[in-house]
């Protein structure tokens, strides 16, 4: 496992991160206020949804600043992959940051379409994987959940595998940002995952960039807690799903991130499923998709809906610390 000067060293970061956004908000909120970059609350959401409309967005930038300032004060000495995890992230919140531009800036409420959208992403992931290849660490093992076994993936299936969960990551954490602190609190749970499973698995840069991404979304979530006084926008919700996705293809683990990520997983099939059957019958499966907003309209406040969604993340969180166990290094070598 990481040594215990491993573990101490990752506070560290953490305690910049959260603390570097927590002051950053002092200054973003009022300035985000200022330039009237407020947040427009479609027609298609809950009506009451209508009161958060000026709510200012785009405040992921304030957990991005608190992240780049901790990971580029760990960077002293030189860590590749902790940097290309910050940079992967960071691509997939400009990409986000565009979006919330266009909606923001130029009015257009529905931002850059989905092709578009999913295009840029698709060109992101694809740096990744160049990036990987040059820096000899693209390696295709893929651990199986409960299982010894490790799958070595031919590059044919590999490649798009990657990009499937790094797309599929990134719009489905965005998804999920749909209420009150929900994509901050989940994200939290998820990334404290990695952190364990990193110190497990003897990652000790991806334990520190896990570390760095708890504290910027806790230091996010003073503001962002219902009522928020701040949205994280797109710029916010892509840079995260980004972190999720770079730490579980770095880690091997794009099987175990559908346990830990589960919730993530529901929320983006909540709206596929709705969607399709909609077309297919003209009836709906859900009040509202995303699931969280059906959970609303069933008479769930946010704060409860925040809650149980955390906690049952929490659960499968658990669940993929036993899934990734007989793969460990540490019971290997016992």
């Amino acid at each position: 496992m990481v040594a215990k000067n491993d573990v101490m060293m990752s506070l560290y970061p953490f305690a910049v991160a959260f603390i570097i956004t927590g002051i950053s908000g002092w200054y973003l909120i009022p300035w985000l206020h200022k330039l009237k970059f407020g947040q427009e609350i479609r027609e298609e959401g809950p009506n009451w949804h209508q009161k958060k409309s000026g709510t200012p967005t785009m405040g992921g930038i304030m957990f991005i600043i608190g992240i780049a300032v901790a990971v580029g004060l760990m960077n002293f000495s030189v860590q590749p992959r902790m940097l290309l995890m910050f940079g992967v992230s960071l691509g997939f919140g400009f990409v986000g940051f565009i979006d919330d531009y266009i909606k923001v800036v130029k009015k257009r409420n529905l931002g850059l379409t989905s092709s578009q959208k999913f295009g840029l992403q698709l060109v992101i992931a694809g740096m990744y994987l160049i990036a990987l290849y040059f820096m000899n660490s693209l390696d295709t093992e893929i651990i199986i959940p409960f299982s010894s076994f490790k799958y070595t993936a031919p590059f044919w299936l590999y490649i798009p595998l990657v990009m499937l969960v790094a797309t599929g990551t990134v719009n489905a954490v965005n998804l999920t940002d749909g209420l009150d602190g929900l994509a901050s609190s989940i994200t939290i749970v998820v990334c404290l995952f990695f952190a364990v499973a990193a110190g497990i698995m003897l990652h000790t840069e991806e334990m520190i960039f896990s570390v760095c991404v708890v504290g910027g979304c806790l230091g996010f979530l003073l503001y962002n807690r219902h009522p928020a006084k701040v949205f994280m926008g797109d710029t916010g919700s892509l840079f995260l799903g980004g972190a999720v996705c770079a730490l579980a293809i770095g880690m091997k683990m794009p099987l175990i991130l559908v346990i830990a990520g589960f919730v993530y997983l529901f929320e983006a099939l909540s709206v596929i499923m709705q969607v399709t059957y909609f077309k297919l019958t003209g009836k709906r499966i859900f009040k509202m998709s995303p699931v969280h907003h059906h959970f609303e309209m069933c008479g769930w406040n946010e704060k409860k809906i925040v809650r149980v969604f955390t906690f049952i993340t929490l659960i499968l969180c658990v669940l993929a610390i036993f899934a990734i166990l007989p793969s460990s290094i540490f019971l290997t070598e016992l």
